[in-house]
């Protein structure tokens, strides 16, 4: 069994703050290449100049802080390690309990604009018999859950996810939701937890079958992802062999954790259309890399993607598959990870539902929260 939760709330000490604001005014800024658009060289320039300045002089932490605390929050203890979650008992009153799961540079802030939609659709021209009770906890390691004391993986999480629900909560039978981690998270609490998960909702195809790819359109898949991850994806294979290098320089460096961290939201974001300030406003990024920042676990939270190796990976075993009815959002904006040829999809999972949307990229809760949550509410009402 597990503890029974403990409410809780966002308290980042002033002193702490105004430390955190007094190292990004001293920070010592590097040499950045002399070009107008410096974001193929990493996180450009000019763009975290803009961010800083931002950051200690016009953002308004407590704002954040009292925004951070607007839903109701609590901490439970599960097997060695204090998960934190929102609780947000929508007009659903019990009935319909959601598991949202987010990934990594993001936090359960990602959710924010989802959040009532789903829980109080009638507020939003809805009907209020597809709201949700939503959970949202935050990963181990990351945010205002604890740190493990080495690396863990999304298994293990699924493993606590579950507990929280059923245990901790009460909730003998749920739908779960994710991306990014949150999505291969989720595919285990699909594979492992099926007794208690009724359906899933991917907007990240996390599994890969066993197997090599068998049609050319697997094949082209492949080879553009492997092209890719030679451009976007430096980032995987440090913070999967070498997290603890990425620690080191980012400990006392908020300039460099910010850095770090924006880049992805850039990378990974749909901006065809907006710039970045555009798709997000700009304390919405600031509060995403606080999360980071105060409850320093930039190094706890890089040190996951090693978790991923030391489980064994993402692909499946020959036979094994996820057979808990699946639903995937295809946000067609996602520059690095898009979404596999169906036939590969479908020897991972059991998908019943498969919606290409019309923009959206990584973050999509945080990118279009309108078409999330009508994603999230149109696949409810499918499940019953």
């Amino acid at each position: 069994m597990t503890d029974a939760p403990t409410p809780f709330e966002v308290d980042w000490p002033k002193a702490e703050v105004d430390r955190v604001l007094d190292l990004v005014r001293a920070y010592p800024w590097p040499p950045a290449p002399a070009v107008e658009d410096g974001w193929g060289y990493g996180c450009d320039g000019g763009f975290l100049r803009s961010l800083c300045a931002r950051w200690t002089d016009g953002y308004d932490w407590r704002a954040a802080q009292a925004d951070l605390n607007r839903h109701p929050q609590h901490r439970a203890r599960i097997e060695d390690f204090d998960i934190h979650f929102l609780h947000v008992v929508g007009e659903a009153q019990g009935r319909r309990p959601l598991l949202l799961s987010h990934g990594w540079p993001g936090s359960h802030y990602e959710f924010w604009g989802v959040i009532e939609r789903l829980a109080f659709p009638s507020r939003f021209g809805g009907r209020a018999e597809d709201a949700f009770d939503l959970v949202i906890p935050s990963l181990p390691g990351f945010g205002f859950s604890s740190k493990p004391a080495r690396p863990v993986g999304q298994r293990l999480t699924a493993r606590l996810f579950g507990k929280l629900m059923t245990e901790t909560l009460g909730y003998d039978r749920y739908l779960a939701q994710g991306g990014d981690w949150g999505a291969l998270v989720t595919s285990w609490l699909g594979i492992d937890h099926a007794d208690h998960v009724r359906a899933i909702h991917l907007n990240m195809i996390g599994l890969r079958p066993a197997g090599p790819p068998r049609t050319e359109a697997e094949i082209a898949w492949i080879t553009r992802f492997g092209a890719m991850m030679e451009q976007l994806g430096a980032y995987f294979r440090l913070q999967a062999s070498k997290p603890q290098s990425l620690a080191w320089l980012g400990a006392g460096n908020p300039v460099g954790q910010a850095a770090w961290i924006v880049e992805r939201f850039h990378d990974w974001s749909d901006l065809r259309e907006r710039p970045l300030i555009g798709v997000y406003e700009m304390d919405q990024l600031i509060t995403s890399v606080m999360i980071y920042v105060m409850s320093g676990s930039f190094a706890t939270g890089a040190w996951y993607y090693r978790g991923l190796i030391e489980e064994g990976g993402a692909t499946l075993a020959e036979g094994q598959r996820c057979e808990t009815p699946t639903a995937f959002a295809n946000f067609p904006g996602e520059p690095l990870y898009q979404p596999p040829p169906r036939s590969w999809a479908d020897r991972a999972y059991n998908i019943v539902r498969w919606t290409d949307m019309p923009r959206g990229g990584h973050f999509a809760a945080m990118e279009a929260p309108d078409l999330f949550a009508e994603e999230i509410l149109a696949w409810g009402r499918e499940v019953g």
